[in-house]
């Protein structure tokens, strides 16, 4: 026990960690490191587009946390958040409808793209978040 009363080895929620639905929450890359390695090819074109400020200076980040949800892409600045859904997302509406609708809480806007929209229309893809960044 500490000076206090209080047991040293028994971290505050203030130390980074908290607990979630009974068990401790921890903040770890690891996640978001395993995604950015197993990316789709229209993750990998998409990121090839956005990195590196090319689309007219805007920062993007891949593999985003926000929350408890990790995006596909952000653009933290602008408050964007872009979402890359392959066939497997037919069967999740409900989920992803969810998870948009608590980035909008956060003051995230949400763009979702279909992979085969990111690898077949991708100028057209590229306009509308063009779009969106320059309508804040």
């Amino acid at each position: 026990m500490g000076m206090d009363g209080f047991y040293l080895n028994n971290p505050s929620p203030l130390w980074g960690e908290g607990w979630v639905r009974g068990k401790m929450k921890t903040h770890s890359k690891s996640k978001p490191r395993n995604l950015r390695k197993n990316s789709t090819d229209a993750e990998k074109r998409m990121w090839s587009l956005l990195r590196n400020r090319q689309l007219v200076g805007y920062k993007f980040r891949r593999q985003h946390p926000i929350k408890k949800f990790i995006v596909d892409f952000a653009c933290p600045e602008e408050l964007l958040a872009i979402e890359i859904d392959g066939g497997q997302h037919v069967e999740s509406k409900k989920v992803d409808d969810e998870r948009t609708q608590f980035l909008e809480t956060q003051g995230y806007r949400v763009l979702r793209f279909w992979n085969d929209q990111v690898l077949k229309e991708t100028e057209a893809v590229l306009e509308v978040i063009l779009k969106a960044l320059e309508e804040k």
